[in-house]
């Protein structure tokens, strides 16, 4: 008899493969599984989603549970993301969506209505319990790596969560899907924003919410006027292209001032800078000493940077060669400098 037999796993289902190779692997471990599939807005991208987490859980034979989640994904994700924008951040709605959907109403749902013994997804990711203190380390397949999303997670999540997917590439699981003919075998990866449906992009889902609105494009450095622009919020820090400013060299945004609709531009060299503060903590586990050296990312798509991290009534970050693009809104996110593992993190705050 299989250990793991009677036990319950609750998977988060999206009908995508990593989460269908996770429902799969689960079973064979003995697991009674159950799909569970929130449903964040209401829309057609939406009813096809849970219609093919419905065929995935039709043919792995396990039940299918939809849970409406619309309330919350909205005030927690999708105002989140506007309000973000509107008053001159770059957020990131997969943190927001793990912490306060994924492993917040959905996570609740699973372990306390459906009595779950763990929580399951399709992310890349590993977790370890040492002295009694769950941790979270990167997975086999290091272009898959999520931890950066996974920063909000705390002890609770941590504790009655699995990853199965973690000591698999992601050219693994899908031979695995087409090994037992899981109906998303050929789906292509999902989308970074899933509530924006192609072809609208960000740009356009921000200018029919905003509208346009005429501001300046200044220089960082000397104050002078490059030329106007239709609303700051179309713009990031860091961005060079789609600027459309003839220049005698690149410009690129350096700085953004949403209560004046500036938007400030500059050389690159003045996109550079080495401290930072962040806000909203959350540790994965409480650190024993209030300063020592860790590898930082301010984005996801970054490599890993050492720098020095002080707690006290803020977290001060600063790294020891300077970063370019650090943005406010985006998540700086601590690992350990000797395995990776994770940390802790918070919102970039710029000084």
């Amino acid at each position: 008899m299989n250990e793991h037999n009677k036990k319950k796993a609750i998977v988060a289902l999206s009908g995508g493969i990593d989460s269908s190779v996770t429902a799969l692997l689960l079973q064979q471990q003995g697991y009674e599984v159950i799909g569970l599939t929130g449903k964040m807005i209401n829309s057609e991208a939406t009813n096809t989603i849970i219609n093919n987490a419905k065929r995935v859980a039709d043919k792995l034979g396990i039940q299918h549970v939809v849970f409406d989640a619309t309330k919350v994904f909205k005030e927690k994700v999708t105002d989140y993301f506007e309000n973000s924008y509107k008053n001159g951040f770059t957020p990131n709605p997969c943190i927001m969506c793990n912490e306060y959907i994924k492993w917040g109403i959905l996570f609740d749902y699973a372990i306390e209505e459906l009595n779950a013994d763990i929580f399951a997804t399709g992310h890349y990711a590993n977790i370890k319990c040492e002295n009694n203190t769950y941790k979270l380390y990167p997975a086999k397949d290091s272009l898959k790596d999520q931890l950066y999303f996974l920063y909000r997670l705390g002890q609770k999540q941590l504790s009655k969560t699995v990853f199965p997917l973690y000591e698999y590439t992601k050219d693994e699981v899908r031979e695995i899907a087409h090994k037992f003919n899981l109906p998303p075998k050929d789906s292509k990866e999902s989308q970074d924003i899933c509530f924006i449906q192609k072809p609208t992009t960000t740009k356009t889902y921000l200018i029919n919410k905003f509208g346009e609105q005429k501001g300046d494009f200044i220089d960082y450095t000397t104050g002078k006027k490059w030329g106007t622009h239709n609303g700051f919020y179309q713009y990031t820090i860091g961005q060079r292209k789609g600027i459309g400013i003839a220049a005698p060299y690149p410009l690129y945004v350096i700085d953004i001032d949403a209560s004046k609709n500036i938007v400030y531009v500059g050389k690159e060299e003045d996109n550079y800078g080495s401290k930072l503060t962040i806000t909203d903590v959350n540790w994965s586990y409480e650190p024993k000493i209030s300063e020592f050296d860790a590898l930082v990312k301010i984005r996801y798509n970054m490599p890993h940077k050492k720098a020095r991290i002080k707690i006290g009534d803020t977290v001060s970050i600063e790294f020891c060669e300077p970063v370019n693009s650090i943005t406010n809104g985006q998540s700086g996110v601590i690992y350990d400098i000797e395995d990776g593992h994770l940390i802790g993190g918070g919102f970039v705050k710029r000084i």
